[in-house]
């Protein structure tokens, strides 16, 4: 079977720094492999709560830690242009000694764009410009220099050092399944497919469709990591499993996060078979919302009792 890296998303809403630092420290004790944060101006729908600036985070969590990866799940290309994100995630990966993982999407939520006043326009209009910032990603980290000319982007000869720690760059994650914008960019540009919650329950139809978009272009779908984000509610026993799915589905119910589909509520013998059969379908990554919010118990419950079991 494929080996499995698991991680952990931390959506930084309603979090102090302290909050998320002692997350990402207690991962890396325990070896939990990752750890991930969302790119918003503020909550999705709550404006009102504090949330920390996520490559401002990224960076101060990759300071004080020494093994951990840090990524996105995505940064939004339209808060920055890529010639300078590019720059901005060489650095970081100098920073961290190779640990960056750099998630990138199109936008999802159109409110911080209007209050910004940043242009949203369409999906297929915020698709193009990230297919050329891709494109622009894949120059910067393959030589070291930028030259190119598109519909949104014009970056005229602009020198990228110092380039990335890790080689031939840090992993490139694009999340999403849409067969007409999203799959189409995947298959050229990413090393790392991430699906999201929300279509856990089209695995492998969605897959199919990747491999055929590989094929059309020559590239072997081997070459990209599969990876799967889902809602994890981990029981320590029995008795506490009614608890834990009470939690989860209050928090993570609804139809976009895909808590059924997923199929990750249970104790740990029940969470690593299901983790298993994501392995036995290719699946080298799996990026875990916990129903607690990455609380103590969890994360030591996950790396004792599932990644121990999963990886060995």
């Amino acid at each position: 079977m494929t080996a499995l890296d698991i991680g952990v998303y931390v959506p930084q809403m309603g979090m102090s720094y302290s909050d998320v630092l002692h997350r990402a420290q207690r991962c890396e004790e325990l070896g939990i492999g990752s750890l991930w944060l969302y790119d918003h101006l503020y909550g999705p729908g709550m404006p009102e709560i504090d949330s920390l600036e996520a490559w401002t985070l990224a960076t101060a969590l990759l300071s004080r830690t020494e093994r951990l990866r840090v990524g996105h799940l995505v940064l939004c290309n339209q808060f920055r242009h890529p010639a300078v994100l590019a720059k901005m995630a060489t650095t970081l990966d100098q920073i961290s000694a190779g640990r960056l993982q750099l998630g990138l999407g199109s936008g999802s939520i159109e409110d911080e764009h209007v209050r910004t006043g940043l242009d949203w326009e369409t999906f297929a209009h915020r698709s193009r410009r990230l297919g050329e910032a891709l494109e622009i990603l894949t120059q910067a980290f393959g030589t070291g220099r930028v030259d190119f000319a598109g519909e949104h982007y014009r970056v005229r000869d602009m020198p990228i050092r110092p380039g990335p720690v890790q080689l031939p760059r840090p992993p490139i994650v694009v999340g999403g399944v849409g067969e007409k914008y999203t799959l189409p960019l995947v298959a050229r540009y990413a090393d790392v497919w991430n699906v999201p919650t929300y279509a856990l329950g089209e695995l492998e139809h969605k897959m199919a469709v990747l491999r055929d978009l590989c094929a059309d272009i020559g590239r072997d779908p081997a070459t990209i990591v599969m990876s799967v984000e889902a809602v994890l509610a981990l029981a320590p026993d029995e008795a506490s499993l009614p608890e834990v799915r009470r939690i989860a589905e209050k928090r993570f119910g609804g139809p976009g996060f895909g808590l059924h589909e997923g199929g990750l509520i249970g104790t740990a013998p029940m969470i690593v078979e299901r983790l298993r059969h994501w392995q036995r379908l290719g699946f080298g990554q799996v990026v875990l919302f916990t129903h607690d919010r990455a609380a103590d118990r969890t994360l030591e419950l996950l790396a004792t009792q599932v990644i121990g079991e999963v990886t060995r």
